[in-house]
């Protein structure tokens, strides 16, 4: 995702095709954020799923309006340091003539910076999804703008701006593994250890009140992770857009078997919030290997991540950190699997000629590997809970004991989302207070 430099003889021009292609491909992202809206929503109780949407959805909002002004130019600008990017013709998206050419590439820069800002409206909203029940929506609102400006956009700088300093190591990171999420699950866990637990955790009943909801936003970030993933190679002219097309399908489709035969194995039964949570850590795995590994490499991958992204999601009832829905356990753990699997079967036939050791390539893009990683995290780990403890101390993150526990949506969007009154009062009161059948895969451990 990274300007290149080209001989004026060389130069490109604009491809309408690849143009066409990447405008498509950054409709199909900007579709993930209400998809994993609906995938959140659903996994929450009756009482927060309007906040559950609504942390995704604020993000479209805030991030975009950031990223106009400054964002874009922090992420891609000339380098400073290995650290941030600036460019002043780049402020307020000035001086970008339109059919100016992203350097190295056939397409516009007004179509590459909005293919990136889908990623990073995206970014912040996963990390939501630990904080269910429990955050106030200005607090929210806030985090996310000041998170975006110093995590998320000098990570991307980091990993695809020319002169980040793991753009310049040689970390690969196809698509997001450590700046979309590593970086979100890090976050998650920064602020989840500074505002605690929800009320009720481990002893209180917390299900999820919606699994076709589960299911659909599943389907929808399936569906958009095609853009997410066979777009960032920014065309479609080698066939290594294709490449990845193809690998992000087999590794969800092995994820999905991966989380289940563990689930089967250790819970006893097959649930459809166990397939679409296998697919969801099948997408994060394969999203930064999918351009250096072999189809055959990403049944590996996904299967791996299926199998230890399941067996993850129960160490916050081990450690007693209260993760809501998991953002840890498949987000940061899917995208740290995914990233240093490269070290492991990248093939060397994909995006790039780097070889993992099981092509005979040695260890040492392994190791490159684990420094994005590691870096990665430890950054949006620490600044992430100071930024949240900031917050906490000056206008509070929480809302109060009594708004938690009557019910989020109406305390803090004055909604409810499901409407019973006109069912009658026999109907509604059934509707509301019918117990929800088990449908968890993730149980607390004895």
């Amino acid at each position: 995702m990274a300007p290149a430099i080209t001989l004026a003889a060389d130069a490109p021009t604009l491809s309408a095709a690849n143009t066409g292609f990447m405008l498509i491909c950054s409709a199909l992202v900007m579709l993930m954020t209400p998809g994993l809206a609906f995938f959140y929503g659903g996994m929450v109780r009756v009482k927060s799923t309007l906040n559950m949407l609504m942390m995704s959805f604020i993000s479209l909002g805030i991030v975009t309006v950031l990223w106009v002004l400054y964002g874009f130019s922090m992420a891609f600008g000339t380098d400073s340091g290995g650290i941030v990017g600036w460019n002043s013709d780049w402020v307020g998206l000035s001086d970008i003539g339109l059919t100016e050419l992203w350097d190295g590439y056939t397409i516009p820069v007004f179509v590459f910076l909005v293919f990136q800002l889908m990623f990073a409206v995206l970014t912040p909203a996963l990390i939501s999804g630990a904080l269910a029940d429990r955050v106030k929506f200005t607090a929210w609102a806030l985090f996310i703008a000041l998170w975006a400006t110093v995590v998320y956009f000098p990570v991307a700088h980091w990993v695809w701006g020319a002169g980040g300093w793991a753009f310049e190591l040689g970390v690969i990171d196809f698509a997001g593994g450590t700046a979309v999420h590593i970086n979100a699950g890090a976050a998650a866990l920064g602020v989840i250890l500074v505002i605690g637990k929800r009320v009720g955790f481990k002893k209180d009943p917390m299900r999820p009140h919606s699994l076709p909801l589960v299911m659909l936003g599943a389907g929808l970030l399936w569906f958009g992770w095609f853009g997410f993933n066979a777009g960032s190679w920014l065309g479609n002219d080698d066939g290594v857009g294709a490449l990845m097309f193809v690998n992000t399908q087999v590794a969800t489709g092995a994820a999905v078997l991966g989380w289940l035969a563990y689930e089967k194995i250790r819970h006893g039964a097959f649930t459809t919030l166990g397939a679409a949570s296998g697919a969801v850590s099948g997408l994060v795995a394969i999203t930064p290997a999918g351009g250096a590994v072999s189809p055959l490499g990403a049944i590996a991958v996904g299967l791996i991540a299926g199998v230890l992204c399941a067996m993850a999601v129960g160490l916050k009832y081990r450690f007693g950190y209260d993760d809501s829905l998991d953002v840890v356990g498949v987000h940061l753990v899917g995208g740290i699997l995914g990233s240093l699997l490269i070290g492991l079967f990248a093939s060397g036939k994909g995006q790039s000629e780097v070889q993992g050791l099981f092509y005979g390539g040695g260890l040492d893009q392994f190791w490159k590997q684990c420094a994005g990683v590691f870096g990665v995290l430890a950054y949006s780990l620490v600044v992430s809970a100071v930024l949240a403890f900031l917050l906490d101390k000056t206008i509070g993150m929480r809302v109060s004991e009594d708004d938690e526990v009557a019910g989020i949506d109406q305390a803090q969007h004055a909604e409810t989302a499901y409407d019973f009154s006109g069912a009658g009062g026999g109907a509604a009161r059934t509707a509301v207070t019918a117990p929800v059948a088990p449908a968890e895969s993730k149980k607390v451990d004895a």
